[in-house]
């Protein structure tokens, strides 16, 4: 490593980094009363740690409702500089990562490489070459022994307990939601898939002149290591100060991008980090990263559109028929709480023109609390088991509307909707 601290890979050894926290698991520290100060050491310990251990920690740095508010803003500090200044690989480590993965030397592969990494992530870095043809390209490696970290931090339930606690899904079969976590993170690590994936965004939205995914660069690409065309443009933090009128613009192109996927491409890209977003004039973005997305059965699909059509026509029985069919609910407290549930997450829908705010992308998640403990109390004939892959649609929704209000813009995202269903 380039920095002095050293990310322990070892089961055991990653675990003790987070006992140190005196609390069972990463996100466990999240919801420490404790003051900022344990705010800060969570972020110092969940930032360095590279992994699943750090996919929690930087998912609790923007997703509203994760952190008690008392600490938000020492969290979020914490963790923006600890990112910025993330443990990085060196450069003769990633030099032969890339070497070994390509079969060639770095200067017969790219006319021109950079050392410096552009970004420094949990699975990867980041880093600017030319080719031959003078395209300008970003080469993701991914960092050595970082396989390990995560399979390290997938055989430790505490991690992932903690991870599905903090969307909101410990009391709905979480055993089987465990092993969709960690089919998904073990994907992560795939690069070629993830080239599969971005090419499926490519197809699905070509023609789009909002909606731009990076280039593939096939031939430089494997198992780990991805290049795609160079996206330059404004970051997350720069996009939230511009006018209104460019947010307002960006956010529909946002809105379409993730609900076409879904609704239309039959895939969730689950991953909504501000970080993955390059900002452009005229409402244009560039998506970023891949690699935890989620395929969508036909059937499933087409019941989650007939909520959104329900929605988009404000019809209040159809569309809670609509969302019993589609958690196939049994009659009960827990369905009614289910479905008023449901109906508070599609009020930009039912609402449109909507602001999402950062108070309403808070509500969410303690409503998803709120249910799991109800869940828990719920009567074996009304008891209901969440579908396992709503727990990445949790992770989406909870992130992508905290994204959405820091754009801070009154969208009528139904007419961004009915462009496309």
């Amino acid at each position: 490593m380039d920095d002095e601290r050293r990310i322990p890979d070892g089961r055991l050894g990653r675990f003790a980094r987070l006992a140190a926290l005196g609390v069972k698991t990463g996100a466990g520290a999240l919801l420490d009363r404790s003051g900022s100060s344990g705010a800060k050491h969570a972020a110092e310990v969940l930032g360095t740690m590279r992994g699943l251990a750090a996919k929690v920690g930087q998912m609790a740095s923007y997703v509203d409702g994760v952190v008690p508010e008392a600490q938000r803003g020492a969290y979020e500090a914490s963790m923006k500089a600890l990112f910025a200044a993330a443990p990085r690989s060196s450069p003769a480590q990633i030099r032969a990562s890339v070497e070994e993965e390509l079969g060639a030397p770095i200067d017969r592969l790219f006319a021109q490489w950079s050392d410096e990494p552009l970004a420094s992530a949990s699975i990867g870095q980041v880093h600017v070459a030319t080719l031959a043809d003078g395209r300008e390209v970003a080469v993701k490696a991914q960092h050595p022994g970082v396989a390990k970290a995560v399979e390290s931090d997938l055989a430790n339930a505490g991690i992932l307990e903690g991870l599905i606690d903090v969307l909101g899904g410990k009391r709905f079969e979480s055993k089987k939601m465990m092993a969709v976590v960690r089919q998904r993170f073990r994907e992560e690590l795939d690069y070629r898939l993830e080239a599969e994936r971005l090419s499926h965004f490519a197809r699905l939205h070509a023609g789009d002149p909002t909606v731009r995914v990076p280039g593939l660069v096939a031939s430089h690409s494997a198992g780990r290591v991805l290049t795609t065309e160079l996206a330059r443009g404004s970051t997350f933090d720069q996009a939230c100060e511009a006018p209104v009128g460019e947010r307002l613009a960006w956010a529909r192109t946002m809105w379409r991008f993730v609900f076409k996927g879904t609704l239309v491409g039959a895939m969730l890209n689950a991953d909504p980090h501000p970080g993955n977003y390059v900002f452009h004039a005229g409402g244009v973005v560039t998506f970023l990263d891949y690699g935890c997305v989620q395929n969508i059965e036909d059937g499933h699909r087409l019941r989650a559109r007939d909520v959104h059509l329900a929605a988009l026509a404000r019809d209040e029985a159809a569309f809670g028929r609509a969302v019993a069919v589609l958690l196939s609910s049994k009659p009960g407290p827990l369905e009614r709480m289910a479905i008023d549930y449901t109906r508070r997450c599609f009020e930009p829908l039912f609402g449109s023109p909507y602001r999402i705010t950062r108070a309403y992308a808070a509500s969410l998640v303690d409503g998803m609390k709120e249910m799991s403990a109800v869940a828990r109390k719920a009567k074996p004939d009304e008891f209901f088991a969440m579908p396992p892959d709503m727990l990445f649609v949790n992770r989406l929704q909870f992130g992508f509307y905290s994204v959405l209000a820091r754009l801070d813009s009154e969208v009528d995202y139904a007419a961004v909707e009915r462009e496309f269903i």
